[in-house]
Order: structure tokens, then C-alpha cells, then sequence
């Protein structure tokens, strides 16, 4: 039983340096730190003069929120699908804990990380204002990770209880 498992888990490990190739999933990433530029940015401007980017920072902020939801879902959907065949767990689904190449990892984590810290600062900048919905931000890019994690993360196959 412990001999199968490590060499599942060497054959998963090479699966996931197999997948270094910068095509696996790019679009995700770029997406997702396209949406975390555009989110700073609007929300650093509408720090600077909230007269005349509080109205697009809301927008951006809620557009996103809802985008992130949607990638949630869709990511919560693939994973269901995979699960009859993979073991899916959260930490390698949404923050890609062994599932994912440490490139991929650090990118979309470092994108959630730089919103989290975007709508944390923003938001204290300007308390009690529409900035205060950036804090819903950081969905998009726990969403997109999900989802690249659902679409491209390398999971050990599933075992049934009794079997070996």
C-alpha cells in the first residue's frame, strides 16, 4: 500500500513537471492578472480623486465579483466531474497544493495575494465609500485558480474504500 502511494505520488510529480509547458492554462493566468491590474489600478485612482473614479472602480469591483463567482462555480462543476476519477481536495483545487507546477501556483496566488492586499489598502484609504467593494474582489482570483486548478491540476487517481 505505502510503495503504491509514493509511486502515484512520483508519477504525479512528474505529470506536474510534464506541465511546466507555458500553454497549460496561460489564458487563466493572464486573465487573472489582467483583472488584477485593471482592479488596482481603478482602485488606487479612485483613492487619488474619488469624484471621478469612485463610479468605474465600483464597476470593476462588482464586475469582477461576479466574474469570480462564476469561475467559482465553474470550477466547483469540473472538479465534481474529474472526482469520479481523481481525488480532488480543496487546498490542491483552489490554492494548488501539489496539483499544479510552481509557476502556475505562484502566479495565481501571487495575483489573489496582490488583490487581497489592493482591497485591504484601498478600502482603509477611503473607509465607508464604494471601495469598500473591492473586498469582494479577491473571489476573482480564488475563482480563476479553482478553475485552473479543476481544468489543469495533476490529482493522485481515487481509490475506492476496501480496494488496493
Amino acid at each position: 500500500m505505502q510503495a503504491r502511494r509514493k509511486a502515484e505520488r512520483a508519477a504525479r510529480e512528474q505529470r506536474i513537471s510534464d506541465q511546466e509547458a507555458p500553454h497549460s492554462g496561460s489564458a487563466i493566468i493572464i486573465a487573472s492578472w489582467v483583472g488584477t491590474g485593471l482592479f488596482a489600478l481603478t482602485a488606487i485612482l479612485a483613492v487619488a480623486s474619488p469624484s471621478v473614479f469612485a463610479g468605474p472602480a465600483l464597476a470593476v469591483s462588482l464586475t469582477l465579483f461576479a466574474l469570480g463567482m462564476a469561475a467559482f462555480a465553474w470550477a466547483i462543476l469540473v472538479a465534481i466531474a474529474r472526482s469520479t476519477t481523481d481525488a480532488i481536495g480543496i487546498g490542491g483545487l483552489f490554492f494548488l497544493q501539489g496539483s499544479a507546477p510552481r509557476s502556475a501556483q505562484l502566479n495565481l496566488m501571487g495575483s489573489l495575494a496582490t488583490e487581497i492586499v489592493a482591497a485591504a489598502a484601498t478600502a482603509a484609504a477611503r473607509p465607508f465609500t464604494s471601495l469598500a467593494f473591492g473586498t469582494l474582489v479577491p473571489l476573482f482570483g480564488l475563482g480563476l485558480a479553482g478553475l485552473w486548478g479543476a481544468r489543469h491540476g495533476v490529482f493522485d487517481p481515487r481509490h475506492e474504500h476496501g480496494t488496493s
